[in-house]
């Protein structure tokens, strides 16, 4: 079991950054008092989720294996950067960041350019293109080839699979309301979940009914476990297939969730008059 989490190749980026993430949203629990246990929750497992498919031994068996590798990213792209947004916790690791560092971070987020870039990104026509994009980008045969087989690539495609997951799910969970603040509107949320999952449907059932061998890099490798690469293939094609595409379906139930809780507090605000 030790040996199951230990990193396959130690990088001290990832500890680095995992840890101080973990410590400074730790700091920031214990300093608030409106926290709550649910939102802990989520986000301790999308957090431990995503550390590790890429730093434990999963790592290995994601190398050497195609449907470990989409499992892989079904955690980063989808279900732990999911978790992660779902908890909103955004405030708690402000909360837990030292005043010093936050007056530094200060002027380059609010840079122009910075802000620019983030609008960009995280437009709702920009957003589901990028988040699906990805996912086609890096299962092109020939990058995919050349990502198993250079470490820095590998660890690229990860990374950018693993932030562009976060801004997605932040873009579709965003807690605030639409009509209060800048977060997009709730049917645009829907539409935006409703858009990404036939490409989705459509990559995974090429990969799991083509009828040859499309991603022979881990025949070059040599496989982990004795299974036949048709087998493999299908497996991970079902993985692209059928929980990513059911992962916006959860998205849904979550919009209409923050939907009801939204019309729920205007009419706190604004009660209809008494007949």
């Amino acid at each position: 079991m030790l040996d199951a989490l230990l990193p396959y190749r130690f990088s001290l980026l990832i500890t680095v950054i995992f840890g101080l993430i973990l410590a400074l949203w730790l700091r920031g629990f214990l300093r608030r008092r409106d926290a709550r246990a649910g939102e802990a929750a989520a986000f301790l497992t999308g957090l431990g989720l995503c550390y590790v498919v890429l730093h434990t031994r999963f790592d290995y068996y994601a190398q050497y294996m195609f449907f470990m590798h989409r499992l892989q990213h079904l955690v980063l792209h989808h279900l732990g950067a999911f978790l992660i947004a779902l908890a909103a916790p955004w405030a708690t690791l402000a909360a837990g960041t030292p005043a010093p560092v936050r007056r530094l971070l200060a002027p380059i987020l609010r840079h122009p350019l910075v802000r620019a870039g983030y609008r960009f990104l995280q437009h709702p026509v920009t957003a589901p293109i990028l988040f699906v994009g990805l996912i086609y980008f890096w299962l092109q045969p020939d990058l995919h080839f050349d990502a198993m087989l250079d470490l820095d690539l590998y660890h690229l495609m990860n990374w950018t699979m693993l932030l562009d997951g976060l801004l997605f799910w932040w873009l579709i969970l965003d807690p605030r309301d639409p009509a209060t603040s800048a977060a997009p509107a709730f049917g645009t949320r829907l539409v935006m979940l409703f858009a990404i999952m036939p490409p989705q449907i459509v990559l995974g059932a090429w990969i799991t009914l083509s009828g040859t061998e499309i991603y022979d890099v881990y025949d070059v490798c040599g496989r982990a476990w004795p299974l036949a690469p048709e087998v493999d293939q299908q497996i991970g094609g079902l993985l692209t297939w059928i929980p990513a595409a059911m992962m916006s379906v959860l998205g849904v139930v979550a919009v209409l969730m923050r939907m009801r809780r939204a019309r729920r507090a205007a009419d706190d605000v604004n009660p209809e008059p008494a007949p």
